[in-house]
């Protein structure tokens, strides 16, 4: 899954760890895959620079298999490939490549690792990378903020994501846009919300992530908010939003005895 909107600072890298987190505990072996030349998912999760010897860079460009590149995080059940600063200078490394779209895709086929689910974590951006994360993955979760300009981004994402589907991943579809960043005191928050939900109607997620402190101090401190105070509003809320997003998988078929 991956989890994208090429607007920055709209909940996506607390997203990822926060629901990683959490269908980890509900005991699905979980990888998340930093796709971002930040690297916040890896530091939001404990995940220290001397960790990173092996990146999602290396395994784009070919240099270190998926199972290589994993490495254990706080969370039981949780993996991460970790992101360095390499990743910023990928997007131009990928243009000479042949399948440059498809090298992600082609490193999770050649995975041994038997994970339940794959998160990736994308840059705030509709380039190379992105594009890798959406042809590698069967559905697109998208975070939105709760601000004006909101659905003028989400209009590009769509278009883009319809243009995977029509030229390399038609089995892609969106799993759901979670509405992040509420703030219940603010009314135009509660407008921009209601318009959303008008527009997109049963795509979006019934929960809505609130503004909460804790979930902003978690990162500093290496730990999901889930783990740093699992009682604070974010955490509650990220809770329910796994449960819907779990309810929205796709299950397994089950073998005929």
């Amino acid at each position: 899954m991956a989890i994208a909107n090429q607007k920055g600072g709209v909940g996506k890298t607390t997203s990822a760890i926060n629901l990683a987190t959490a269908l980890a505990a509900t005991g699905k072996y979980t990888l998340l895959i930093d796709l971002d030349p930040q690297g916040n998912a890896s530091t939001g999760l404990g995940i220290g620079q001397n960790q990173r010897a092996r990146s999602s860079y290396d395994v784009l460009l070919g240099q270190a298999s998926v199972d290589d590149a994993a490495v254990g995080s706080p969370v039981p059940r949780l993996d991460v490939i970790p992101a360095t600063v390499d990743l910023s200078g990928a997007e131009i490394e990928l243009v000479e490549m042949a399948e440059r779209t498809h090298r992600l895709a082609q490193a999770m086929k050649r995975a041994r690792e038997p994970y339940d689910i794959v998160l990736i974590d994308c840059p705030p951006s509709l380039g190379l990378l992105t594009i890798n994360a959406m042809v590698a993955a069967d559905s697109l979760f998208v975070p939105l903020q709760c601000e004006f300009f909101a659905l003028e981004g989400l209009s590009q994402l769509l278009s883009t994501v319809e243009r995977i589907r029509t030229r390399f991943n038609p089995g892609l579809s969106i799993l759901g846009v979670a509405l992040t960043m509420y703030d219940k005191r603010n009314r135009l928050t509660d407008q921009v919300a209601q318009d959303v939900r008008a527009v997109l109607g049963r795509v979006v997620f019934d929960t809505v992530i609130p503004r909460n402190v804790r979930l902003s101090e978690a990162p500093s401190h290496g730990l999901p908010a889930l783990i740093y105070d699992h009682r604070c509003s974010g955490s509650q809320a990220y809770i329910a939003l796994a449960r819907e997003l779990i309810a929205r998988m796709p299950q397994p078929a089950e073998v005929a005895a």
